[in-house]
């Protein structure tokens, strides 16, 4: 699955309010990207936006 990624507006979670280490999410017409805050130009890991919402989904039910 590839993702153009160039036009990404990243966010991070309201829930990181600390400043660390963090992941920042970018959702495109396609897929959704995921990158570590502090290495914005590191790797990107790439998922089908079903998949993203099953995994929030599994979080948010086993939080």
């Amino acid at each position: 699955m590839n993702g153009d990624l160039s036009g990404a507006d990243w966010f991070k979670s309201s829930f990181s309010q600390h400043g660390g280490d963090c992941v920042e999410v970018a959702h495109l017409a396609d897929v959704v990207g995921v990158r570590d805050s502090k290495d914005a130009a590191g790797p990107v890991l790439v998922f089908a936006p079903s998949v993203w919402d099953a995994f929030l989904r599994g979080v948010a039910e086993n939080s």
